[in-house]
């Protein structure tokens, strides 16, 4: 199973039940389907952007008005490629969350620590893939 996938579960969990512990995660993902070991949880939660709160794991929450997992500005840049801006720590989630919508003008996606990189087929496809990207973020 993809990464992303594993992600996408991971962030599943964490919403519906209380996880403290990295081998409670492991477990939970197990149930899900999914074999990852200690160690792979650990990146992806990092990844993710995910914080322990009262000694269980959450993903923060956006300040109202803003967009989910903190989306703050998209732009182009240059005919094949969208620059995202996230709050600090929240560019591996949403990049997941793009991943996950398998948008199909989306050739790819490099997240950073406030930054995603989305590669996109051609300039024609740009500004529909950008409306489209505010479209999966509003809350």
């Amino acid at each position: 199973m993809l990464k992303t996938d594993r992600q996408e579960a991971i962030l599943k969990i964490i919403a519906a039940m209380r996880i403290g512990k990295q081998d409670e995660l492991v477990r939970a993902l197990r149930d899900h389907g999914f074999e990852a070991t200690q160690a792979s949880i650990s990146r992806d939660l990092e990844e993710l952007g995910i914080i322990k709160v009262k000694g269980a794991y959450v993903q923060p929450d956006p300040a109202p008005g803003t967009f989910a997992f903190g989306l703050t500005g998209i732009e182009a840049a240059g005919p094949n490629l969208i620059v995202a801006k996230t709050y600090a720590g929240l560019a591996s989630a949403s990049a997941v969350r793009i991943d996950s919508a398998r948008v199909e003008e989306i050739v790819g996606t490099i997240a950073g620590d406030d930054t995603i990189f989305i590669a996109v087929k051609d300039a024609k496809d740009q500004k529909s893939v950008i409306k489209r990207l505010w479209e999966l973020f509003e809350v």
